[in-house]
């Protein structure tokens, strides 16, 4: 059985494709820029040196394998005006080792058009999409925006922003519109396009049931936990200056969280199904299930520090009988 190569295992996307595609009996090699330190945190999984900035390590990483998941973002620290021409480059790249290797198929998650301008960094999703799509081998692309679930730097924001907050300033940025998916209908999605009998290659959308604004979303996440926070409108905070203070309320990579609110400026809305219509009798998990999930999942994972923050708002909350403003 060949191989399926995952780059960016390690992250948490990977985390999550990696554990399903081993249990369904897959051959996975999992590829990161360090590979041995990869190996000392969890030597059950084969791992490869796989660097997309580095075309060197990409023979070996995809030497007979059959596909090849593209799992890599740069968030972490990462932006300025060459932020899109290196991540065109690194694409390049991997489209190029892969018509090499004789890889049957790339599956790329990237993030979804905007109705407006992109962000640098939805843009540099976006072009990496477009390189891998180029030609040579088939590549199915998959844009998803807020992926919910324990370890993603969307969801850890959002809840914490949602459960901190008894009284929230409300920008006009929050009125901009998603579909957020839950991470196990994402996997599911990413199983699915390796073996897709698509001839050639194509990006589809990968939208959750539900189309929120990110007030809805904070809204629908307090209230799983009994929390109405109190909204102020603030007509002139921009998503920049919101970044600002998110430091001081979500335990979220700074950078990271930086560049999600950056991308709140326009709409992410699908027109239509998206890949859900190659996926015949499986349809997106409502978006009150994927949320009840991720609380689930997170049990021990927050800090006592943090928990009693979070249960003072709460008591704050009820005792104030706060309503939802606008």
């Amino acid at each position: 059985m060949t191989a399926i190569v995952v780059a960016g295992a390690s992250g948490f996307v990977g985390q999550h494709l990696v554990e399903r595609l081993t249990r369904a009996g897959r051959v996975v090699r999992c590829g990161s820029r360090d590979a041995g330190a990869a190996r000392a945190r969890e030597p059950g999984r084969s791992w490869v040196t796989l660097d997309v900035d580095r075309p060197d390590t990409l023979p070996a990483a995809l030497q007979g394998a059959d596909a090849l998941v593209y799992l890599v973002h740069q968030m972490r620290g990462s932006h300025g005006p060459d932020l899109v021409a290196r991540e065109r480059a690194s694409a390049e790249a991997v489209r190029l080792a892969c018509v090499a290797a004789g890889i049957r198929r790339i599956v790329y998650l990237g993030g979804p058009a905007p109705a407006g301008a992109p962000s640098e960094h939805l843009a540099a999703r976006l072009v990496t999409g477009e390189a891998l799509r180029a030609g040579g081998v088939s590549c199915i692309e998959l844009r998803a925006a807020m992926i919910i679930g324990v370890g993603s730097e969307s969801w850890t924001m959002t809840r914490d922003l949602a459960l901190r907050l008894p009284v929230m300033l409300l920008p006009k940025w929050l009125a901009t519109r998603s579909q957020p998916v839950g991470i196990d209908d994402v996997v599911d999605a990413l199983v699915a396009a390796i073996d897709d009998p698509l001839t050639g290659s194509g990006a589809f959308d990968l939208p959750g049931p539900e189309v929120l604004t990110a007030r809805e979303v904070l809204e629908r996440i307090a209230a799983q936990r009994g929390i109405r926070p109190m909204m102020v409108p603030v007509p002139v905070l921009t998503p920049s200056l919101s970044a600002h203070w998110l430091r001081f309320v979500t335990r979220a990579d700074y950078g990271v969280a930086r560049q999600l609110v950056d991308g709140l400026g326009s709409d992410l809305v699908s027109v239509g199904p998206g890949y859900w219509a190659r996926m015949p009798g499986r349809a997106p998990t409502p978006f009150a299930e994927v949320v009840r999930r991720a609380f689930a999942a997170e049990a021990g994972t927050v800090p006592d520090r943090d928990l009693r923050w979070e249960a003072w708002v709460q008591r704050w909350a009820r005792r104030a009988g706060t309503p939802s403003g606008s």
